[in-house]
Order: structure tokens, then sequence, then C-alpha cells
């Protein structure tokens, strides 16, 4: 696992928006509790920022030099399709 978080030289942040409550953010949080760790000891110089509000839909961002970002929604996936997506964010270079 620690191959898929090894992230690209041009992201510069990764965003998670989601509920602290739903049952449609429940993956993204089991998700984040399980690969967080492994994500933040490859990476210790990048953020990794995890944003937590009342309603809201999972949804994970990504910013790469020049201030180009990319954004894909997490709503409806398991917690597989999210690492899946995730990790081809983290390895795109925009």
């Amino acid at each position: 696992m620690s191959g898929k978080y090894a992230f690209t030289k041009s992201l510069k942040e990764v965003r998670f928006l989601f509920c602290q409550t739903s049952e449609q953010s429940a993956p993204v949080r089991s998700f984040l509790a399980r690969a967080y760790p492994t994500m933040k000891k490859n990476n210790p110089y990048t953020p990794i920022l995890m944003r937590e509000a009342a309603g809201t839909v999972p949804k994970v961002y990504a910013r790469y030099e020049f201030g180009t970002e990319k954004s894909t929604s997490l709503d409806g996936l398991t917690d597989k399709q999210i690492e899946d997506t995730v990790t081809g964010l983290v390895k795109d270079s925009a």
C-alpha cells in the first residue's frame, strides 16, 4: 500500500471534505482512519487536510503547482473505490 500513496512532486495539498456524522461519508471516514498514517508517513511535507462540516457531500481536492486543482466526488463510493480515486489524484500531475 505504501507505493500507492507516494505523491507526485507537483502535488502541493490534498483536501478531504466530508460530514462527521452522515452515513454517506462513513466510507471516507473509514478510508482516512486506515490510510492517513501511511499517506503522512510517505509524504511528511505535503499537507493532507480533513474538513468536516455537517451535511457536506464527500469530496477530495488535489492542488498542484501553479494553482491547478482537481476535485472528485466520493459520494456513494466504497472504501476500495475511494482508495483508487485518491491514488489516481495524488499520482496525476495535473
